[in-house]
């Protein structure tokens, strides 16, 4: 029973390998934090930055190193696509991208791709988006049949049982898949990492003060590999494709975590508002896109009368009975699942990998809220913003 440890990110380790071939570990060192600008920022070719936290040279700064973030990873032989949710994230990517791809004299069109069911929130908003920006744009349509079938693959694919992780990564599993069969697209564009970076999610709203809400986008970004970049890294990768996440660029996010705590906050009752702010006058993408409110993925490709989250439990319901969970913390003493979806997927788990448990730290939830579920579309704010 071989143990198995994940590494962490930003880490080295030095070995010594003992003539009787066994090896020991001599040290672990911790060689990149999300605050730091990374040394090679002092060779590359990117414009001078102007010095100072005055609106206008932010925004300035902040074009810049996000255009050059996209530029840098245009580097490839094989043909590039992009995620579009028609999300704020992933559009400013796609338009960019798109715009970049044009000025290299690429030859092809810039293939985009949403997944959703019918009468998708992101659908539409991505439609939208790929008519501004004149990409060759796919729609893939799921039924609350084939998400549901294919948990066990995605479940085994990601090697996690946080639950809002696989709610999340069934679109975006289906989506790869699609890709994959059906176009030469291989390198894949996307707008990870924004929300933990720039203080998306909704409950960011509920923060305390702008210091605890920095304090909390810099406990995202250091977990990002338990959750959101590991959805996104396992469920394209299962399917062969190479997923490239600008928002993550380390000079771009050591900068924008440079900036004052309070400029980086929710403004106006909007989420991401320095961000917006920045692109107002690109017309890279259609205002309203913009502008538009926090959607999180696995809410986003299911309409609002009927959330992804509720047809998994709806489903589950049936599958997981009282019985089992009255038994819950004898079977599964760590991380004990508190709900029946909970129990479902770490049942799945454990047959793919048991004893493993500990690969997950803890499930991903919303902070400053009494949340019982992590959806966003469980929140008071989200409720507000809906009916609006």
């Amino acid at each position: 029973f071989l143990k198995v440890e994940p590494f962490l990110p930003g880490h080295y380790e030095v070995l010594d390998l003992k003539p009787n071939g066994k090896v020991a570990s001599v040290e672990m060192v911790k060689y990149h934090h999300c605050r730091e600008e990374p040394l090679h920022a002092l060779y590359d070719n990117v414009e001078k930055l102007f010095p100072g936290f005055e609106i206008e040279t932010v925004k300035n700064n902040l074009r810049i190193l996000f255009d050059n973030a996209i530029k840098k990873r245009l580097m490839t032989d094989r043909r590039i696509g992009c995620l579009l949710s028609g999300g704020l994230d992933s559009s400013l990517v796609a338009a960019t991208l798109l715009k970049q791809l044009k000025e290299a004299h690429v030859q092809y069109p810039l293939q985009t791709f949403a997944i959703g069911m019918e009468d998708s929130t992101d659908l539409l908003a991505a439609r939208k988006v790929a008519n501004h920006i004149g990409s060759e744009h796919h729609e893939v349509l799921f039924n609350s049949e084939e998400g549901i079938q294919v948990l066990d693959e995605v479940i085994f694919s990601l090697e996690t049982y946080d639950i809002t992780t696989v709610r999340a990564s069934v679109g975006m599993y289906l989506v790869s898949k699609y890709i994959r069969k059906n176009t030469d697209s291989v390198v894949i564009f996307s707008g990870e990492g924004s929300d933990e970076l720039t203080q998306g999610y909704i409950y960011f709203h509920k923060a305390p003060s702008p210091e605890k809400a920095e304090e909390e986008s810099e406990r995202l970004l250091k977990e990002l590999y338990l959750f959101d970049v590991l959805r996104a890294d396992r469920t394209t990768a299962a399917h062969g494709l190479e997923l490239r996440v600008p928002f993550l660029d380390h000079r771009f996010s050591s900068y924008y975590l440079s900036l004052p705590p309070d400029m980086r906050i929710p403004k106006n009752g909007i989420e991401k508002h320095l961000l917006r702010e920045t692109f107002e006058d690109s017309n890279l993408i259609p205002k309203d896109i913009l502008w538009r409110p926090k959607e999180a993925f696995s809410d986003g490709i299911t309409s609002v009368k009927n959330s992804w989250f509720r047809i998994l439990q709806d489903y589950i319901e049936h599958q997981v009975d009282d019985a089992m969970m009255a038994a819950a913390a004898q079977k599964f003493p760590f991380n004990t699942p508190k709900t029946k979806e909970g129990y479902y997927y770490r049942q799945i788990f454990e047959r793919h990998y048991p004893g493993r448990a500990d690969w997950l730290t803890h499930y991903w939830m919303p902070r400053w809220i009494n949340a019982t579920d992590p959806s966003a579309r469980t929140l008071a704010h989200y409720k507000a913003a809906a009916k609006a």
